[in-house]
């Protein structure tokens, strides 16, 4: 395996990939967003990949405006649904791997414990189901495909639940926050070396679920970033979320179990705090 395609180069995950290839210099990397590769454009996909002789994807793009996608279905649906069906047929005519990033949203998050990868997918949203067709689509065609679910994603790129609520911390006196919505936060840099450790590992198709390690609400993690900054002027409120509606649904309970990708790759997640220190190092606060 040498050479690596990573899509939605400019968003999050795409981004922490860039910063940790100069830790995995064996490899020749072509980072692309929209500008560079349109992988809704399925000529363009397949001309990419057998010209650049391309031997792994990582798919970091994805349309994430949940509640706009309950508007903007088309093209939610182009991005999150086909388009990982295009870079998956593209993958299959050089045996080419592909690693499809998912999320926590196909499942409708009425389960008390956390989530397998076995479990029955229910999601509840037009963001969540077309994510779901794009697990199906990479998975149909391209039988090298490793898809990872992550959920509550953050990083120092980008815009994000944490600098949004580091923002209205130092804005505002008071901000209600969501208690009845349980998950775990993900650090982005922390999915890119798991990635990484599969890539070179040798990559296991199939269903795997990554997140940090612990379980906490919105409310929680909200306290806690507020917490480690030293913002102490904002006091945060538990909000119902009937108190706070949504044009798409969150799952009231996504926790992930990672035992899965641990055993496979031999890896040692962090607790989600001890993530969000070093994040929140990293921005400076």
């Amino acid at each position: 395996m040498k050479n690596i395609l990573i899509t939605g180069a400019n968003g999050q995950l795409g981004n922490e990939m860039r910063v940790l290839a100069e830790k995995h210099p064996a490899y020749t990397y072509f980072f692309t967003d929209v500008e560079e590769l349109d992988i809704c454009n399925e000529k363009a996909v397949m001309e990419f990949v057998q010209t650049n002789e391309i031997d792994c994807i990582v798919n970091c793009a994805a349309y994430t405006a949940v509640d706009k996608a309950e508007e903007c279905i088309d093209l939610c649906d182009k991005l999150n649904h086909l388009a990982p069906g295009y870079l998956a047929k593209a993958a299959a005519t050089r045996q080419a791997a592909l690693i499809q990033i998912s999320t926590d949203y196909v499942f409708n998050g009425t389960n008390h414990l956390p989530y397998r990868e076995t479990e029955p997918t229910c999601p509840a949203s037009v963001y969540g189901r077309t994510k779901l067709a794009g697990e199906e689509e990479a998975a149909r065609f391209c039988e090298r495909t490793m898809i990872i679910r992550t959920a509550w994603l953050y990083s120092t790129f980008g815009n994000n639940f944490v600098k949004t609520m580091l923002r209205l911390g130092k804005e505002r006196e008071t901000l209600g926050v969501i208690f009845d919505q349980i998950g775990t936060p993900t650090y982005a840099r922390d999915l890119a070396q798991a990635i990484y450790a599969a890539i070179e590992k040798g990559i296991v198709p199939g269903i795997y679920h990554f997140s940090n390690e612990g379980v906490c609400s919105w409310y929680d993690f909200t306290k806690a970033i507020h917490r480690i900054a030293g913002i102490t002027t904002c006091k945060v409120l538990p909000l119902h979320t009937q108190d706070y509606p949504t044009a798409a649904a969150r799952p009231n309970y996504s926790v992930l179990d990672k035992t899965k990708i641990k055993e496979t790759y031999k890896l040692e997640i962090p607790h989600w705090e001890e993530s969000l220190r070093k994040c929140m190092e990293q921005l400076s606060v």
